[in-house]
């Protein structure tokens, strides 16, 4: 698993281990192994598998929607979903998609939003591992560093969480559930 961060999937110069990590998430693969990335995670799994990162070209924060392609619906983990969803976000970097992906989600922001390499190298840009305490947990830890972009966030996180948190909730769930059933 490669989660998120604060860095980009291409600073290589500050992150020294990011060569080492790509290699490897392609071992990983070679060896029919599963692998999930998650925001910078999955843009790492791209940009392992020759996908071009986009830097500062695609700023989500907060619950957004998200649609699934059709190739999600025989899809593992993500075949189990509603068409449409809602899930955290909070990146401004995106990808394109490496040549051998499926594309299994997107939404018009960032039209890479959830990939499949293989039978189990998964790469997703929003956050479908934040629930509602996670959330919370976060807006409180980065209250300044949000607040900076998104002056409006304290007062709007209540109601957001009391639309979207459930739906967001559950698919986070379903689609962590099912990528372990992969392992």
């Amino acid at each position: 698993m490669v989660l998120g961060g604060g860095q980009n999937a291409l600073a290589d110069h500050d992150y020294p281990y990011f060569p080492a990590l790509l290699e490897l998430t392609r071992d990983f693969a070679h060896r029919n192994r599963a692998v999930l990335g998650i925001c910078l995670g999955g843009q790492l799994v791209a940009r392992a598998f020759g996908g071009e990162n986009r830097i500062g070209a695609a700023n989500e924060f907060g619950w957004c929607g998200v649609s699934l392609t059709p190739a999600a619906k025989a899809d593992p983990v993500l075949g189990a979903l509603p068409e449409k969803f809602p899930i955290f976000e909070w990146h401004d970097d995106t990808f394109v998609l490496p040549e051998d992906a499926v594309r299994l989600a997107g939404n018009g922001v960032a039209e890479n939003q959830a990939f499949r390499i293989g039978r189990a190298v998964y790469g997703f840009q929003f956050h479908f591992e934040a629930d509602r305490p996670m959330v919370r947990d976060w807006s409180r830890s980065f209250a300044p560093l949000i607040a900076e972009r998104h002056p409006d966030w304290s007062d709007r996180l209540d109601d957001e969480m009391a639309r979207n948190g459930p739906d967001a909730d559950a698919a986070g769930l379903a689609i962590a559930r099912a990528w372990v059933a992969t392992i």
